[in-house]
């Protein structure tokens, strides 16, 4: 009998937040925004049951948008991201302008929110699917990724 195969699906998300980096030496210590885009990686084996509704798959994607949009976009989509550590929480906090305030117990940089995400996306997924990797691009040229092998001591080769 043929083992069933393990497979990565990835599914990309959008989303738009404002941040500052407080103490930060350049231009990033203002408030200012991102087009965020999200690229979450899960891995299983997709169900070999015929009778099972969901044959063939791993989770389906219609599934794994409302864990990540429940987890993830529908809290961080247009807020402004704040390490509640910093005065920034006060001042935000006072001015009605700011009407979502979400404070961070880290500084809001692209390499923090994507292992907060990962954090949030591992304790959401059904048992049987693995968070394989997650790629956060904040620009179109830059991003931070976290992988679920390098957080068990083990590294990716670079040569």
């Amino acid at each position: 009998m043929k083992s069933t195969p393990y497979i990565r699906i990835t599914k990309m998300f959008q989303f738009e937040a404002a941040h500052a980096l407080w103490g930060y030496d350049g231009p990033c210590r203002n408030i200012h925004g991102h087009s965020y885009t999200l690229y979450v990686t899960v891995a299983g084996r997709p169900s070999d049951d015929p009778a099972n509704p969901k044959h063939g798959m791993i989770i389906d994607f219609s599934v794994l948008k409302d864990i990540v949009h429940r987890h993830i976009i529908g809290v961080f989509d247009h807020a402004l991201l704040v390490n509640d550590a910093t005065p920034h929480v006060q001042m935000a906090g006072d001015n009605a302008m700011f009407g979502k305030v979400l404070p961070l117990p880290y500084q809001p940089t692209c390499e923090n929110m994507v292992h907060d995400f990962a954090t949030r996306l591992e304790n959401a997924l059904p048992d049987d699917v693995d968070l394989f990797s997650l790629r956060l691009h904040e620009t179109s040229t830059a991003y931070a990724e976290w992988h679920a092998q390098d957080q068990n001591g083990k590294k990716e080769s670079t040569g």
